[in-house]
């Protein structure tokens, strides 16, 4: 048997024989980070559009629940009632990433009667919500409906 070094009789009982070492070479992590990379520049396109419907979405959905509760209680309380949507108002605020700066294209002060019937005191009761590169038409009928365009 030959005679060896005590430290390399350390390293080959404990298996730490360099011939044999595991992990992952630089070039082995440089890909993945490369795939990675572009596998993330192949969703931001989306994700940018999903936020721009969804912050469209949140302001109609603002605008119509905010319209149908007036409406309702103006034919509860047996008197009209009025609201206003300003063009300078934060419409969208309900989805998380960045400003919400849903625009709207003018004032709206629909009045609402106690026999449902609906009409613009100021504007009218068509008008734009965008966000980007995202428009949405809203337009109230005379009896509270609410239909939305692209």
């Amino acid at each position: 048997m030959p005679i060896m070094h005590p430290a390399v009789m350390r390293q080959r009982r404990s298996g730490l024989d360099c011939r044999g070492s595991s992990g992952f070479s630089l070039l082995e992590l440089t890909m993945t980070l490369a795939v990675g990379i572009v596998l993330a520049a192949l969703a931001v396109p989306t994700v940018k559009s999903s936020v721009q419907y969804f912050r469209v979405r949140s302001g109609f959905a603002s605008i119509t629940g905010a319209i149908q509760s007036t409406r309702y209680r103006a034919i509860f309380d047996g008197c009209p009632h009025n609201i206003t949507f300003s063009s300078t108002a934060n419409l969208g605020g309900a989805v998380p990433f960045g400003p919400a700066a849903v625009a709207l294209n003018q004032n709206v002060r629909p009045q609402f009667k106690p026999s449902g019937f609906v009409q613009a005191t100021t504007g009218t009761t068509t008008f734009t919500l965008s966000y980007g590169s995202t428009t949405k038409t809203v337009t109230v009928s005379n009896y509270g409906n609410i239909d939305v365009t692209p």
